[in-house]
């Protein structure tokens, strides 16, 4: 140590066609790592980029996950249709399901592991409007009175409050999809579904990209992957002007970024 770019790239090279190239990265940057923390030079340049460059065309098909389905319009729908409005449960469930389709988050920015994981310096708190209760003359809040200092998507219960957690919501939802003929869908499929919607409705990819957190390289990975799921929200509403300038936009973006195209 520290090892020349000839042996790290012989070393990603040995396992093209047996690994997806995640796992490569994976392995590189714990190589990296040992020397950061040895205070050696990494030697990781243009011969590896080459060599990584191969073997993402090379990954075994066993090796790729299963695509993820996203949540569309009108899954969105069918949820909300079957969710009880005097359930706190199941509002809190509503709330959380718009948030993330809409905002396209990550529902680990919505939901709490467990109470034990719930940081009130990290998680957003209940607004004090409505932890307080309805204001006169405003319509009856479900889930009211609970403390300010309990995660915003907390619901009631007959002993006080509870926090949403991704396992409830996920499971409440798939539920419901899978009673009405759609497949159980992971948490991920909010914001795919979400940002394809949203590039759909002609929103710049710019403010997609901020809104759901996206990085420049990221999110144009993420496009690039998208053919599959353009499909499912494909209908008499959606023409193709309307898909040829999602793609046009999509070009624009990768211009604009000098994102470089492989």
């Amino acid at each position: 140590m520290p090892a020349s770019e000839s042996l790290i790239s012989a070393f990603a090279a040995l396992h093209t066609a047996t690994a997806s190239d995640k796992t490569l990265n994976n392995w590189l940057a714990g190589i990296h790592f040992w020397h950061i923390i040895n205070n050696a030079t990494w030697h990781g340049a243009d011969m590896l980029r080459a060599v990584k460059h191969g073997f993402a065309k090379m990954v075994p098909p066993s090796s790729r996950r299963a695509k993820c389905p996203p949540v569309t319009i009108e899954a969105l729908c069918i949820l909300q249709d079957h969710l009880d409005p005097q359930s706190p449960f199941d509002v809190a469930v509503t709330a959380v399901a718009s948030t993330a389709f809409w905002c396209c988050c990550r529902l680990g920015e919505l939901t709490i592991r467990d109470r034990n994981f719930f940081d009130s310096l990290k998680h957003p708190n209940i607004p004090l409007s409505i932890s307080h209760g309805p204001r006169p003359r405003e319509s009856k809040i479900v889930n009211n009175n609970i403390p300010a200092y309990a995660p915003l998507f907390s619901y009631k219960m007959q002993s006080g409050w509870e926090l949403l957690t991704k396992t409830l919501f996920i499971s409440r939802c798939n539920d419901i999809w899978v009673q009405n003929g759609f497949p159980s869908m992971p948490g991920h499929a909010f914001r795919i579904g979400g940002t394809t919607e949203l590039l759909l409705q002609g929103v710049n990819p710019d403010i997609i990209a901020v809104q759901g957190r996206w990085t420049s390289r990221t999110f144009l990975d993420y496009w690039r992957q998208v053919e599959y799921i353009l499909p499912l929200f494909i209908s008499s509403s959606i023409n193709i002007d309307r898909l040829q300038n999602v793609d046009a936009s999509m070009t624009a973006f990768i211009r604009h970024h000098s994102v470089p195209q492989t």
